[in-house]
């Protein structure tokens, strides 16, 4: 089967935000239609899509092209200009190569961290400084070269034309790698712009290259598009006066529509494939990396993990276990704890996590050492016995009968991940410690994506219609409180919801625009504990993005993608009930003389007055345990030990709760 002749180099997804209504895998799937052999990605100023992008598409079997659209300024520190009077030339930046991924790595990040003003923004220095590898498209219009060229300001245009191929000029082989680009979408002005650009192009030898500013996939999408456009804006859809207009051809054009757009530049078509040609990005995905954690003289990683879990079990076991047992019983413990601690640690060294062990083990310590409050540990990683020796943990995994291939087994590889919680207050503290030792460049948080869920994506479309509000509301009330309910669905089961669809026009607009919306990102945020450190600079590996309201740089790729591209997470939790307990331990131990302080880790698990309380079902405040179904389950199962809690806490889930077991146990 013989490829199309065209493939889309200039195209917005939804992670445009406010500013595409394009899903990623929906954009794949119709390049693959659309036999083109290539396809790139060239978002607003970000990267947010890339690795799904670039996985997406060698899956599907096309070659992916990373790029994104940047904003130029004379200064791109510069932050004194109002957005109304600032001016922002786009240019799209494609990669040609590993070197063209790391280039645009740190414009995107700079553009992030130092530039950010409305949008982020770089300047020619910076262009210049990170040019290798790429490949720059003028962006027509918008672009430098085409905004002059409209004002009629040939000289200047000339002149910027001139600048960014000398930046873009490949200097090892001679090869061209700036294009001018030139875009058909039946809007004022555009043919005149087009011969103008054609005619530059050929006084300075400089290609032309065709493409479609594309924001949506479909013509008939438009007002979706439109109405996106408007919730983020802040505007109605009727009042289109401050509005940049758009016509129905920014969508994603077939190979056969651009043909003869531009039947009289067939240069400009085949171009296309010229530079798809040119761009063999290899991502390494999956190639996990760690910060280099500082050993002691003459130990390596494995020494040293087996030297802190053998001495960390000795006291936890001479502290927290013998006591328990007879001392005639003392050997036979000890040998099955050694036992256990031995086989964890062949699989740790084994799958090539003993980094990840000591440097989690690390920051716990030193919280614990500045009197951070720190949870005593959750979720599959406390069933491991080293963890509770290296301090990462304060759960016997032993006693209460944890599995540790629940947490680690080599046959399911994957990285470790301690769900660790800190008392909310302090949390910060212990991000700042581990900046502090590993480098501020190599720490970041991790990016959340907000989405239009469906009661928001129906409010908000009601609001751009200008529709009465009560009526909005009434509306969106009748989606069911389902986790994870979709529009579609709460049309199919909400009867009531479905007969207003079919009643009344007005209606029936708005639930098709939201449609058309639910689920496309709507703003980003940072991740409430992801944190990742590296090795190195985190821009050699992943784009970081400015969040307001974070005190640290966040990574541009969310949680799942930033794995992919080599990072591992650490979970820092903010905990609002270490905090509580932390307070109420001090003001308890203000009122007692110092030998009678209670110490929330020594504390008996068999108290009586305690157990009286959790059978009274007066567990409000406690984790866990303050719903008001815990706290009649509570009062049933009556617990008498702590075991009992476990397992209330453990069938305390819809599926055990709906089938019976809870009341069978």
């Amino acid at each position: 089967m013989t490829h199309a002749p065209f493939i889309h180099l200039h195209v917005h997804s939804g992670y445009s935000l406010l500013n595409s209504t394009i899903r990623v895998d929906a954009l794949i799937k119709r390049a693959v239609e659309e036999r083109m052999p290539a396809l790139a990605l060239t978002d607003h100023g970000n990267l947010f899509a890339a690795v799904q992008f670039f996985s997406g598409c060698l899956k599907a079997g096309i070659k992916p092209i990373l790029g994104a659209q940047v904003y130029v300024v004379a200064d791109h520190t510069d932050k004194t200009e109002r957005e109304d009077q600032e001016i922002r030339e786009e240019l799209i930046l494609l990669c040609r190569n590993s070197q063209g991924w790391q280039s645009l790595l740190d414009l995107i990040s700079i553009g992030h961290l130092n530039g950010s003003h409305v949008k982020p923004r770089v300047d020619l220095a910076l262009l210049k400084k990170y040019n290798q590898g790429l490949i720059a498209l003028s962006a027509g219009a918008k672009g430098g070269v085409g905004r002059l060229l409209a004002l009629g300001e040939l000289e200047l245009a000339t002149e910027k034309a001139v600048e960014l191929a000398t930046i873009y000029k490949d200097e090892s082989t001679g090869e061209q790698g700036f294009y001018l680009e030139l875009q058909r979408h039946g809007l004022l002005g555009e043919e005149e712009l087009i011969h103008a650009t054609a005619k530059l192009a050929i006084e300075l030898n400089i290609p032309v290259v065709a493409s479609n500013n594309v924001h949506f996939l479909e013509r008939t999408e438009l007002r979706a598009f439109d109405a996106l456009r408007c919730i983020g804006l802040g505007q109605s859809l009727a009042d289109d006066s401050h509005r940049e207009r758009y016509t129905d051809r920014f969508h994603f054009a077939t190979a056969s529509e651009m043909v003869d757009n531009f039947s009289d530049l067939p240069e400009a078509i085949d171009n296309t494939l010229q530079i798809a040609k040119r761009c063999n990005l290899q991502l390494e995905l999956g190639h996990t990396v760690l910060p280099n954690y500082q050993l002691p003289p003459g130990e390596d990683l494995a020494s040293w993990l087996r030297r802190q879990s053998e001495e960390g079990l000795k006291s936890r076991l001479e502290n927290h276990v013998l006591p328990r047992f007879k001392e005639s019983e003392h050997a036979a413990v000890e040998k099955r704890y050694k036992e256990r601690l031995t086989f964890e640690l062949e699989v740790i060294l084994q799958m090539g996590f003993p980094g990840y062990f000591l440097i989690v083990s690390d920051f716990i310590r030193w919280a614990k050492k500045e009197s951070i409050p720190v949870g005593p540990g959750r979720g599959s990683g406390a069933g491991s016995l080293v963890a509770w020796s290296l301090d990462i943990t304060d759960l016997d995994p032993i006693r209460y009968q944890l599995l540790f291939e629940r947490f680690l087994n080599p046959e399911r590889v994957s990285m470790p991940d301690f769900d660790v919680d800190f008392c909310m207050d302090k949390r910060q503290k212990v991000i700042e410690y581990v900046q502090q030792k590993y480098g501020v460049d190599r720490v970041a948080q991790i990016i959340t994506f907000g989405t239009l869920q469906s009661k928001m994506v129906i409010r908000d479309v009601g609001r751009v219609l200008q529709m009465p509000y009560g009526q909005v509301d009434g509306i969106a009330k009748l989606v069911p409180n389902m986790l994870g309910i979709t529009l579609d669905k709460a049309i199919k089961e909400e009867e009531r919801l479905h007969n207003l669809i079919q009643e009344d026009r007005e209606v029936g607009e708005l639930m098709e625009l939201a449609l058309a919306l639910e689920g496309l990102p709507r703003s980003c945020g940072t991740h409430a504990a992801g944190v990742v450190m590296a090795n190195g600079p985190l821009t050699d590996m992943v784009p970081l993005y400015l969040d307001p309201r974070s005190p640290m740089p966040v990574t541009q790729f969310n949680m799942v993608d930033v794995e992919r591209a080599g990072l591992v997470k650490f979970d820092f939790l903010g905990l609002k009930t270490l905090t509580v307990i932390h307070e109420a331990l001090r003001l308890v131990n203000s009122q007692l003389a110092k030998d009678k302080w209670i110490n929330i880790d020594t504390i008996p698990l068999d108290d009586d007055e305690t157990f009286q309380l959790l059978k009274d079902g007066r567990s409000k405040g406690v984790f866990q345990l303050e719903s008001s179904g815990m706290r009649e389950i509570l009062k049933k199962l009556a617990p008498d030990c702590f075991e009992d809690i476990v397992a209330l806490v453990a069938l305390y889930r819809p599926g055990p709760l709906g089938s019976g077991m809870v009341d069978d146990f």
